[in-house]
């Protein structure tokens, strides 16, 4: 670990030519289950993880910030005054947005430099995006001592995503990078933003974090046309279910008395966000009480909601998803995040763990004609700060 942060602040050295006085990380998340009710006002059930986004920074004195990304080694000066001007650049747009609905708020912006490194995939479902945004947002708090509360960061980082970046995201991403705790799962209620801590312990089991290695792109994949579909589906259900304000108030008892005014693809989409949140309620109870079986029945159900209801799975996230619960010790397994590519989470024995990964991934290979990616993962909090 010594000598990752000291190749990260020689870089910052090289880069911008003086020590960085500042660190900040945010993490990456998983979603236990509840795939695509963020933003149907469901409860989601994410956790944080040891993968995250960590800023170097130092204020410069002047009125540029500087986003660095060293894997990158592409640096964007994003002007004070018009940074309300980056929504297309390619590198340093969710930096750019953040900066954006911050100056909206009233927080005083700087010149500074901001040297990123990022252990999150790209493209991977883990949410890299989310990350880097609640990252930035800390940092230019930090560096101007403006008070601060990660709730409401996280909320400003969704802003900042939806309006500027233009993905109509939902806010688990953002909360549960801000909001993580280690050892600790969140039962979120997208709607009110109330939480839950709930003990992530699996018993003799674990959980292993695979890539299909096929990456998404939320903005140009078909994450709007979903929220699009629901919206309608909501619409019409509430000529039926008097009084409920999003999908998520729709018990599976309501919908089955009220899907008639509903057809074709969107009763599928309909369907699965009122059971899948209906999941997420059972997850909750099973991991309190330790039925690990259970919760990884759930699980399974979810991937298969996702794949045969919602269609955001596509061939490589179903194909790991899969095979891995042919293999012995498998409990359970699940595509996450948003879909079209991205990771799946699986359920498996500590025993069985390195067989798993080795028999998985022989076999995605040979169906699919690339490799996936196993990360060690570990649930920690969601946002460290240190002065440097």
């Amino acid at each position: 670990m010594e000598t990752i942060e000291q190749n990260r602040t020689e870089g910052f050295e090289r880069v911008f030519g003086a020590q960085p006085s500042l660190r900040v990380s945010a993490a990456g998340r998983i979603n236990l289950i509840g795939e695509h009710v963020d933003y149907c006002g469901g409860k989601v059930f994410p956790a944080s993880l040891n993968l995250n986004c960590t800023v170097y920074a130092r204020p410069n004195g002047t009125d540029v910030i500087n986003v660095y990304a060293d894997d990158l080694d592409e640096n964007a000066p994003l002007t004070i005054g018009k940074i309300a001007d980056y929504k297309h650049i390619k590198w340093g747009k969710y930096q750019a947005g953040v900066a954006y609905v911050l100056q909206q708020k009233g927080v005083p912006l700087i010149g500074c430099d901001l040297y990123y490194s990022c252990t999150v995939p790209f493209g991977s479902g883990l949410s890299s995006s989310a990350a880097i945004e609640v990252a930035t947002a800390v940092t230019l708090c930090e560096l101007t001592d403006t008070p601060y509360d990660l709730k409401e960061l996280a909320v400003l980082s969704q802003k900042a995503e939806n309006e500027y970046c233009g993905v109509n995201c939902g806010i688990m991403d953002q909360f549960a990078s801000a909001m993580g705790k280690k050892d600790k799962a969140i039962l979120l209620d997208c709607k009110t933003l109330d939480y839950e801590y709930i003990p992530f312990e699996l018993g003799g089991c674990e959980l292993i974090v695979a890539n299909c290695n096929k990456p998404h792109a939320l903005v140009e994949s078909k994450y709007n046309e979903r929220r699009a579909e629901v919206e309608e589906a909501l619409k019409k259900l509430q000529t039926v279910c008097k009084n409920v304000t999003c999908l998520a108030e729709i018990t599976p008892e309501m919908f089955e008395n009220a899907k008639h005014v509903l057809s074709g693809k969107i009763r599928d989409r309909a369907e699965h966000v009122v059971y899948e949140c209906a999941r997420v309620q059972e997850a909750a109870k099973a991991l309190k009480a330790g039925d690990i079986e259970r919760l990884a029945s759930l699980i399974n159900a979810s991937h298969d909601s996702l794949s045969k209801l919602y269609e955001v799975t596509g061939r490589e996230p179903d194909a790991l998803a899969y095979l891995a619960r042919e293999q012995e010790g498998c409990l359970g397994s699940r595509m996450i995040g948003a879909g079209f590519g991205g990771c799946t989470i699986s359920i498996v024995k500590k025993e069985c763990a390195e067989a798993f990964k080795a028999k998985v991934g022989a076999a995605y290979e040979k169906q699919i004609g690339y490799a996936a990616s196993f990360y060690d993962t570990s649930i920690e909090d969601g946002v460290t700060v240190r002065r440097l």
